[in-house]
C-alpha cells in the first residue's frame, strides 16, 4: 500500500488492523458495523422473499413479484457481506472487498424495489386510463433514471474505498457519489409528482393505493438521506454513526417490501392483474 497520507479517518482501537492486502488502513465505514443489525437485516429480509416467493406462486403476478423479490436477494446478500465487516471472530471491519460488495448491493436494491413501484403505478394508470401517457414511456424514463444513478453510485463508493485503501483522498469518489444520488433524488422526485397527480384524479383511494403511495416515500426518504450523509462528506456526522444507516436505510426499505408483501397487487381483481402482467 502507498504511505502517501497519514492515517485519517476511523480506526476502532479495540480492532487490531490484519493489514492484510485487502485492508484498507482504516474502517471506511466510519464505524464497526454492529453484527445484529446485519444479521437482523438478513433474517427479515429472508423471510420477506419467502413471502413474496409465496405471493407469485399464489398470484402469477411474474413481473412485479420478481422485481421485489432481486431486491430481497440484493439485500440478504449485501447485509451478508456488512455481517462479514463485523469484529472478528465474525468478520473484518478493514476489509474494503467486504465494504464495496456490500454497498453494492445494498444500493442496487432499491432500484428493483423502485422499478416494481414504477410498473404497479404505470399499471394502475393502464386500468384507470389516466394521465395520457404510456406505460411503456414512463417504465423507460424512470428505470433507465436509476439504472444511471445507481451505476455513477457504485463507481463512486468503489473509487472511495480504492483511495481509503491507499491512504489518498476519497474526496473525487465522494463527489461522484454525490452526483448520483442528487440525479436519483430529482428523478424519484418527478416520480412522486406524478403519483400525487394519479392520486388527485383517481376517483377514490384503496388500502392497496395507500400502501404504494407509503412505499414510494419510504424509499424516497432512503435517498435523500443517502443525499445528506453524502454530502457531508465521507467522514461525517451522519455516516460515521450506524444509528442513522439503521433507521433511514435499512428501515424504509425493509418496511416499504414489508408493506408490498401484505398489500400486494395480487390481491386486486382479476382484471386489474391482467394489467400488471402486460
Amino acid at each position: 500500500m502507498s504511505n502517501d497520507a497519514p492515517i485519517n479517518g476511523y480506526v476502532d482501537p479495540s480492532i487490531p488492523n490484519p493489514n492484510k492486502e485487502i485492508d484498507a488502513p482504516i474502517i471506511i465505514y466510519g464505524y464497526t458495523p454492529h453484527i445484529s443489525l446485519s444479521a437482523l437485516a438478513v433474517a427479515l429480509f429472508s423471510i420477506l422473499l419467502i413471502f413474496h416467493c409465496f405471493r407469485l406462486y399464489t398470484t402469477r403476478l411474474y413481473a412485479f413479484s420478481i422485481l421485489i423479490i432481486f431486491t430481497t436477494l440484493c439485500e440478504i446478500i449485501g447485509y451478508t457481506f456488512r455481517l462479514r465487516s463485523s469484529p472478528p471472530p465474525i468478520g473484518d471491519p478493514y476489509n474494503v472487498i467486504n465494504f464495496v460488495v456490500q454497498y453494492f448491493f445494498i444500493v442496487c436494491a432499491p432500484v428493483f424495489l423502485s422499478a416494481a413501484i414504477y410498473t404497479t403505478l404505470t399499471s394502475l394508470i393502464t386500468i384507470h386510463g389516466l394521465l395520457g401517457l404510456s406505460k411503456k414511456k414512463i417504465l423507460t424514463i424512470f428505470i433507465t433514471s436509476d439504472v444511471i444513478a445507481t451505476i455513477i453510485q457504485v463507481a463512486g463508493a468503489a473509487l472511495i474505498g480504492v483511495s481509503e485503501s491507499n491512504r489518498k483522498s476519497p474526496h473525487t469518489g465522494n463527489n461522484i457519489l454525490l452526483a448520483g444520488l442528487a440525479f436519483q433524488v430529482f428523478s424519484f422526485l418527478i416520480f412522486l409528482m406524478l403519483l400525487i397527480i394519479f392520486l388527485r384524479n383517481a376517483r377514490k383511494v384503496t388500502e392497496f393505493t395507500s400502501a404504494l403511495v407509503t412505499s414510494s416515500f419510504l424509499v424516497y426518504l432512503r435517498t435523500c438521506f443517502r443525499l445528506a450523509e453524502t454530502s457531508q462528506g465521507v467522514m461525517g456526522y451522519a455516516s460515521s454513526h450506524e444509528v442513522f444507516f439503521g433507521s433511514l436505510e435499512f428501515g424504509p426499505i425493509v418496511l416499504a417490501v414489508a408493506l408490498l408483501a401484505w398489500w400486494h397487487p395480487g390481491m386486486l381483481r382479476t382484471n386489474e392483474i391482467s394489467a400488471f402482467n402486460d
